[in-house]
């Protein structure tokens, strides 16, 4: 990663390392970049419901059409939403100004090329060189050569229809619960599942700007566990900011993350002969249980570095139609070319409805083993040289054997160094993970 640029596009605190200004130079650069050699090129922009977003997207829009490019604006739709949009409709590229589930002072930005898909490593990098050595240098136009805005009202409706229709049946005689994080799904991701049958109860739908996040959605899964079991409905999905991740829960209040997702709809597409070489990707976070499940039909995880992009990149690679991460980010590349929660959601219920089971009954085909993240604050995200953090993975891994792992990574968007451990007994990877974690504050702060 260079010095914008993260695991997600660009991401801080608004106003203040993500500044207007800030947002005019990555827009200008970024749409020279990835408009160079079209003609009257256009990018399309979209935001979640920050109070900052109208700020940024007005930056932004000032960069663009200084370029002499015109801007196409969508107003608040998931971060999905705009990916689809950004393929489908007449634009070069797009833009999401979202911080996802980070908290409300954060905002962020990041592209997609013409066909829908985030930037890779080195485009990204390619457009920091313009900021940091060749901005000023860009030829400006004038007069009418200006670049225009232009709304279009029709592109989340547009993205309703094309999810609607990814699945068979009609979801009518299940009650859900939608926790829409007051963010960008507070408006598609009810409407959806109403328009196919199903009986909704919507909460945190009703954004203020401010409240996005804030106790609720998919990273404060309690939330949604109390509602299924309050309203007695069917499941429940939990969004976060931007709607590019789901977690469920069954109609007991048991949490269904990520990878039992994967493990539900790979299995699933095995059966229907539809999963190309019976494998989907999941990342090193992916539990071992994921994999016990998927080997008995025959089926294989592709594991690769934590990171949807990586996913996709393996998937892209592979033509492998389904990947994901624990923390809800799943991919239908037949149907989206980025993690979809809204989608992810509708095709879990589908197969409810095609194998008339319950979403406890789907769930108890994966058997998860124990696993416990620790996320320590550091002041240096170096670790990988470290000698005596080296020593202690050593240590734990012999202690873990074949029947358990331990990862580490550093964040690539907040001071944090994550720690996973994964084993057969609790207090085994408790132990081990504070282990771990005492060796890396004291070393690394």
């Amino acid at each position: 990663m260079g010095d914008l640029f993260g695991t997600d596009g660009v991401r801080g605190e608004a106003n203040q390392y993500l500044t207007a200004e800030l947002a005019f130079k990555i827009a200008k650069a970024g749409s020279y970049y990835l408009s160079q050699k079209e003609e009257s090129p256009k990018i399309l922009i979209g935001k979640d419901t920050r109070q900052s977003g109208d700020m940024l997207e007005a930056a932004l829009i000032a960069g663009i059409t200084s370029l002499g490019i015109d801007v196409v604006k969508v107003g608040v739709v998931p971060t999905p939403a705009v990916a689809y949009l950004t393929k489908t409709k007449d634009v070069n590229a797009g833009i999401m100004i979202s911080a996802s589930h980070n908290p409300v002072e954060d905002n962020g930005i990041k592209f997609f090329n013409k066909d829908g898909f985030k930037l890779s490593d080195d485009q990204e990098e390619e457009i920091e060189d313009i900021i940091f050595d060749s901005l000023d240098k860009i030829s400006l136009p004038s007069g009418d050569k200006v670049g225009k805005v232009k709304f279009i009202h029709d592109g989340l409706a547009d993205y309703i229809n094309h999810i609607k229709s990814t699945v068979d049946n009609n979801f009518s005689g299940l009650k859900v619960v939608v926790d829409c994080a007051n963010g960008a799904a507070f408006k598609a991701a009810p409407q959806v599942l109403e328009e196919l049958g199903a009986e909704v109860i919507a909460i945190h739908n009703n954004p203020t700007g401010l409240n996005i996040n804030v106790n609720c959605g998919s990273t404060n899964p309690e939330v949604i566990k109390k509602a299924v079991l309050n309203y007695e409905a069917d499941l429940g999905i939990a969004h976060d900011g931007d709607a590019d991740r789901l977690i469920a829960v069954d109609e007991k209040g048991n949490l269904v993350d990520g990878d039992y997702i994967l493990a539900i709809c790979g299995r699933q597409l095995i059966r229907e002969r539809r999963l190309t070489d019976n494998t989907i990707v999941a990342t090193k976070y992916s539990n071992l249980g994921l994999h016990q499940v998927m080997n008995e039909l025959n089926g294989q995880v592709s594991v690769v570095n934590n990171g949807d992009r990586y996913v996709l990149a393996e998937m892209k690679e592979k033509n492998y139609i389904l990947g994901g991460e624990k923390s809800g980010h799943i991919i239908f590349l037949d149907y989206n070319t980025t993690g979809d929660g809204i989608l992810t959601a509708l095709q879990l219920i589908d197969i409810i409805k095609k194998t008339g089971k319950n979403l406890s009954e789907l769930r108890q085909e994966m058997i998860a083993f124990p696993q416990l993240l620790v996320n320590i604050e550091v002041e240096d995200k170096n670790w990988e040289s470290n000698k005596n953090i080296d020593s202690i993975l050593k240590e734990s891994e012999k202690v873990l054997g074949d029947n358990g792992r331990i990862f580490v990574r550093a964040s690539g968007t907040e001071p944090l160094i994550r720690v996973m451990v994964e084993g057969e007994g609790e207090e085994e990877i408790e132990e081990l993970a504070n282990n771990v974690a005492k060796v890396i504050r004291t070393e690394l702060n």
